[in-house]
């Protein structure tokens, strides 16, 4: 760090520093960011993120800082387009919610607020009796439908659905039906049965139309539908939006405007 930072340069930033946000008044660790150890700093004139990284011998082998950002309080973009869920019976939400403890899919950006959707029996598991064939799982061959009216801008179908337990990751989607929203939102609805999609690329359609049957294609161990909503039509570029939908059952009571997350039951109204 002495040779990157020499001592006079050290000065200088350091000074030019304190000028800008005077002397330091507290710091309170807060997380690791990679390799750095991120504290939140409160100098006299602002709160900064000062951030510092050691190498094995305990040296300072890396410092930066930055402004502070209150993770908590920064959320994501949600939702213009008014939307209904995808199906009509009660499904279990596998997968959904804004952290790492509620959905894997976080550290994603397109696939940020992402859902997957599952149905369970009374014994609270998604299939019926040996979990060996998709055939077995309560979600396979169920209706999938559009949330709202929208524009059909692309469809695969034709991916072979997989064994319950292995994945395709080479068609990672597998069979996917993508929608546009008058407001320029895109719906991603994956996974579907093999040759079971109904609508083609460029047609206009209603809320409530049928789009194919939930399967097990794709990046998917076990037949269920991942939803997610994102800015632009490629989901290796775009940002996650997080999805509300208009009026829904969830546990048993009635909400509106409501994202659901992990372990929710929810159904129409």
């Amino acid at each position: 760090m002495q040779a990157a930072l020499p001592k006079e340069k050290a000065h200088e930033f350091l000074g030019a520093l304190k000028a800008q946000a005077g002397a330091i008044r507290r710091m309170d660790f807060k997380k690791y960011d990679g390799p750095y150890a991120s504290s939140k700093t409160s100098f006299d004139k602002g709160t900064f993120a000062v951030n510092i990284a050691l190498d094995a011998n305990h040296r300072i082998n890396g410092f930066f800082v930055k402004p502070y950002e209150d993770e908590s309080l920064i959320k994501p973009e949600r939702t213009a387009t008014p939307l209904a869920l995808p199906f009509k019976e009660e499904w279990t939400v596998v997968w959904g919610g804004d952290s790492k403890e509620l959905n894997y899919h976080v550290e994603d950006v397109a696939q940020k607020i992402a859902f997957d959707f599952v149905i369970t029996g009374k014994t609270g598991r998604s299939y019926k009796t040996s979990e060996k064939t998709n055939e077995d799982y309560y979600a396979f061959g169920k209706p999938i439908l559009a949330p709202c009216d929208a524009e059909v801008i692309d469809v695969i179908d034709g991916v072979t659905d997989n064994k319950p337990g292995e994945m395709n990751k080479l068609d990672i989607t597998g069979n996917t039906v993508v929608l546009k929203t008058a407001k320029n939102e895109y719906l991603f609805l994956a996974h579907f049965k093999q040759h079971s999609i109904k609508v083609k690329k460029g047609m206009q359609i209603k809320a409530g139309t049928l789009l194919g049957l939930c399967g097990n294609s794709g990046n998917s161990s076990e037949p269920h539908l991942h939803f997610h909503v994102q800015n632009t039509n490629d989901m290796f570029s775009g940002t996650g939006i997080k999805a509300y939908f208009e009026s829904l059952k969830v546990n048993g009571t009635v909400k509106k405007d409501y994202s659901p997350i992990q372990k929710d039951k929810i159904g129409p109204q």
